[in-house]
């Protein structure tokens, strides 16, 4: 039997190369907090979220390479910089739920924010110890192909002898800053809508928002994913909601016209969006049963890897030398005291915040090790860590249940355990496909991963204020803020109703049941994300609209594609030159929203260049956006002859 080939990295472990730097630190941080601010503007606004692998390769990658520096401090500052992003997730599917639930209202004070900077803090120094623990088995596990690690490691190396595709990303940014700036001076419409008069009932028809982000997002996801999230906005706004509000006042003396739009928003808020809950609930557990498999593999080997590991021999050799296993064991310890006193103070409790802490250490553990093998599998992209989250707290809850909590103390100790769990789970998937990354590239796994740690505390002790900015920014500008139009935030609705109506008694049942039903429809009729099609009925119709339109584009771009006879390397550098367009767009507005939030946060007045803006010129920006993401990465293909790229999907 042939012997299997050693690996070899791409730098030697011999080699002392210039690796962990201040200037590669800095960078990181930087990326760190603003790629997971745009990732928490996304989320709440959209329900997605996207990795933030790439772009802080590519940023990072052009800044280094400015700075004459090497090939492992770029991977040094992508690993730092990609790890706001997991933080921003957990932050975004958990904390205003603490909102939603009515727990912290107002949501900011002092004390929320102190216990906010905590969860995010000990739920992401938790997962990165148990990665620490487990990536020597799991990095080198040749069942593990990591797609997204991969096309990393071959972006920097690549790198090394080109551009990046820096150019695309940055200026995608600046067009989608651009862009969110003149229409919040209102240049044109964001957004238009009609009411249409049929007989006793009437039809709300709304636009695609214009937003360069939501379209970025669309391009993304591609044509089926978009079709699928705005099929959920069809079902809520040209079946459930007419239908619902017809019944409703039939027989009626019927509002005058111009009160129906305020009445179709308050059907589909009152009714159709806890139907949607219902249905995504049934989305998340669907998704976890399809990858059963994999999740029940991922467990299992779980406590063989620790077993592995805990008995590894002491190793010299440079590019597999972990955090040592006695600051592993005081870093899990740690964060566990510290999470009993968190949940002392939600539950009022010490029997209560003990049981919370456990079942917090054990999910955390092995929903770290599952988010780690899956992203392993399939890239942290696809990774289902509202579903794996989900479960943690539905077991939560039945806990505090059995234990007697109830009230607001009950469901404020199950969120507390989510949160923990939720921002565990994300950085341990993130972390480990970026060891896997710098496995390849010949980076030192203890630097990779004490980087990562100050990446987590610097992102936790900033990332309530991007969330408070948005919350408070909308609530100034006469929305509702978490919850309502424009940030829907449907992950962190679904854990508050959720908590609330195991431990509070206050859930809505006869909707959540009926949108279980519709849930179990959509998969006998074979729907490929149930999950989906219920986060396009909960989000508002301009925002399924506009990532529609974002994956329209992606189908024309795949369709010259073929047009133009373009070969696979080919078909590859126009993928990955407009996914860099794409993530420009949508980062370049989610920073601008801040800023323009930030600004009605602090009672800032801005100028208007129309009272009633137009939406012909919307129309125009539409068209520039749809030409951008076509014009730009067709033009951009190469030759047939250039050597392919790596394949990245995000």
């Amino acid at each position: 039997m042939a012997e299997q080939k050693k690996f070899v990295p791409f730098v030697s472990p011999e080699t002392n190369m210039t690796e962990f730097t201040i200037r590669a630190l800095i960078i990181g941080l930087v990326l760190a907090v603003v790629l997971g601010a745009a990732n928490a503007y996304l989320g709440l606004k959209a329900g997605m979220t996207i990795a933030a692998t790439y772009p802080a390769a590519v940023i990072g990658m052009a800044l280094i390479k400015l700075m004459k520096g090497t090939i492992l401090e770029e991977n040094f500052t992508r690993t730092v910089g990609s790890i706001g992003e997991s933080i921003a997730a957990g932050a975004i599917f958990t904390l205003p739920a603490f909102f939603i639930a009515g727990i912290w209202n107002p949501f900011f004070t002092p004390g929320n924010y102190m216990i906010s900077a905590a969860i995010m803090a000990a739920g992401g120094i938790l997962g990165i110890m148990f990665v620490a623990l487990l990536r020597r088995v799991m990095v080198e596990d040749v069942e593990l192909p990591f797609p997204e690690s991969v096309a990393a490691a071959e972006i920097h190396k690549a790198g090394r002898h080109g551009s990046g595709g820096s150019k695309f990303l940055f200026s995608a940014m600046g067009i989608g800053a651009i862009i969110q700036a003149l229409g919040q001076f209102k240049l044109f419409a964001v957004s238009w809508d009609k009411l249409f008069n049929l007989g006793k009932g009437y039809l709300l028809f709304r636009s695609p928002d214009v937003s360069p982000a939501y379209m970025g997002v669309g391009y993304i996801i591609g044509p089926r994913l978009a079709s699928l999230n705005f099929s959920g906005g069809v079902i809520a706004w040209g079946l459930l909601t007419p239908m619902i509000a017809y019944f409703k006042y039939s027989g009626q003396e019927m509002p005058a016209d111009s009160n129906w739009t305020s009445i179709m928003v308050a059907v589909w808020k009152d009714y159709v969006r806890p139907i949607a809950i219902g249905g995504m609930l049934v989305g998340a557990g669907f998704t976890l049963w399809k990858m059963r498999k994999s999740l029940i593999t991922g467990i299992a080997r779980s406590v063989s890897d620790v077993k592995k590991a805990a008995s590894g021999e002491h190793t010299e050799i440079r590019t597999e030398k972990d955090i040592s296993f006695k600051w592993i064991m005081i870093g899990i310890l740690g964060t566990g005291v510290a999470t009993f006193f968190i949940y002392n103070y939600f539950a009022q409790d010490i029997l209560a915040a003990l049981v919370a802490t456990i079942v917090m250490i054990v999910a955390g553990f092995f929903f770290a090790a599952v988010s780690g093998y899956l992203v392993g599998i399939i890239g942290s992209s696809n990774n289902p860590i509202s579903g794996l989250t989900l479960s943690t707290l539905v077991v939560a809850a039945i806990l505090m249940v059995a234990l007697g909590m109830k009230g607001t103390e009950g469901v404020a100790a199950v969120l507390g355990v989510a949160a923990v769990v939720c921002v565990a789970a994300a950085v341990a998937g993130e972390m480990l496909q970026d060891l896997k990354a710098g496995h390849i590239l010949g980076g030192t796994p203890w630097k990779m991963q004490l980087g990562d740690i100050i990446g987590i505390l610097v992102s936790a002790a900033v990332m309530f204020i991007p969330l408070l900015i948005l919350h408070e920014g909308d609530v100034k500008m006469g929305g509702t803020g978490f919850g309502g139009d424009k940030l829907p935030a449907p992950q962190a609705s679904l854990m508050a109703i959720l908590s609330k109506g195991i431990v509070g008694g206050e859930m809505e049942w006869i909707l959540i049941f009926v949108g279980m039903l519709m849930g179990v429809g959509f998969i006998l009729m074979n729907v490929k994300s149930p999950m989906l099609v219920s986060v396009g009925m909960y989000l508002p119709l301009g925002t399924t609209f506009a990532i529609f339109v974002g994956g329209l584009i992606k189908g024309i771009v795949e369709k010259v594609n073929v047009k133009r006879n373009f070969n696979d390397a080919q078909k590859s550098r126009v993928e990955n030159n407009g996914i860099l367009l794409a993530a420009g767009l949508i980062a370049g507005e989610a920073l601008i929203g801040l800023l323009f939030a930030g600004l009605a946060f602090g009672d800032i007045k801005l100028f208007e260049l129309s009272a009633d803006p137009s939406f012909i010129i919307s129309l125009i920006v539409f068209a520039f956006i749809a030409w951008l993401l076509v014009q730009i990465p067709v033009k951009n293909a190469g030759k047939p002859e250039d050597p392919a790229p790596p394949q990245v999907s995000m």
